[in-house]
């Protein structure tokens, strides 16, 4: 048995044409029979370091019995000069949140998944404490299990007060080790008592990891990183996948 929050997680590789640039990850969303990947925005398009991927591949499991077995499916961030993701922005700003949806028909019919749902989105904010344990699932410097191609998981705690905005901000703060690649995962919290429409994925979808969070004054010889990460609020997710 595997453990259905770990088929919820997809490795992201990025290409400018057949040169591959970087690693991250991303997650599956599915809304009234559509399913999207889930990144964060700067995965797919960073102009502030020049980053241009014009396409993306992710890594799908093809057999149920043998989770060994794999393929890549690319997928085009561009079609005649447009951008295919959709992303957000409000009055602070972007949303380092993007979303892309998937062509169903060009999906493998044997493909073995997981995705999210509008029920694990929380309907009520207060229901989550500053320090509730939580796990941000995905591909640290793309490191995974590459045998059964699997992501890692790694344990954070909620670090600012959730449904603050931080700063004004639509993120709240994690308390993790994080790493390059880790852009896009989902962060979790486990659920006690699902009900039954999130029974085969008992965990409420939190958050959409984007970077690590520093101090600009910080000496970088005296001080070690704060170990804070930004974590965007999912409520997003359901503006940029309405129809």
């Amino acid at each position: 048995m595997i453990e259905p929050i770990l088929l919820t997680a997809a490795r992201v590789i990025t290409f400018s044409q057949s040169t591959c640039l970087t690693n991250a990850s991303g997650f599956f969303f599915e809304r009234d029979g559509r399913l999207y990947l889930v990144t964060s925005r700067h995965v797919l398009c960073d102009p502030a370091t020049r980053h241009a991927p014009d396409r993306i591949e992710i890594e799908l499991h093809i057999n149920p019995d043998n989770l060994a077995e794999s393929t890549g499916f690319s997928i085009p961030l561009y079609r005649d000069g447009q951008g295919l993701w959709k992303q957000g922005a409000d009055h602070s700003g972007d949303i380092d949140v993007a979303v892309i949806e998937l062509d169903r028909a060009a999906l493998p019919s044997t493909m073995v998944y997981r995705a999210f749902t509008p029920e694990h989105l929380l309907d009520c904010l207060d229901r989550v404490e500053v320090g509730e344990p939580l796990l941000v699932v995905g591909f640290p410097l793309g490191f995974h299990d590459a045998l059964h191609h699997m992501p890692v998981v790694r344990q954070a705690i909620i670090a600012s007060s959730f449904g603050l905005r931080f700063q004004g901000m639509g993120y709240f703060l994690s308390d993790a080790r994080t790493h390059r690649g880790t852009s896009g995962a989902p962060v979790v919290m486990r659920v006690t008592h699902p009900n039954p429409r999130q029974s085969e994925l008992p965990w409420m979808l939190l958050g959409v990891h984007s970077a690590r969070l520093d101090v600009g004054t910080r000496d970088l010889a005296l001080d070690e990183a704060l170990g804070l990460n930004c974590v965007w609020y999912t409520d997003i997710l359901m503006a940029l996948t309405a129809d």
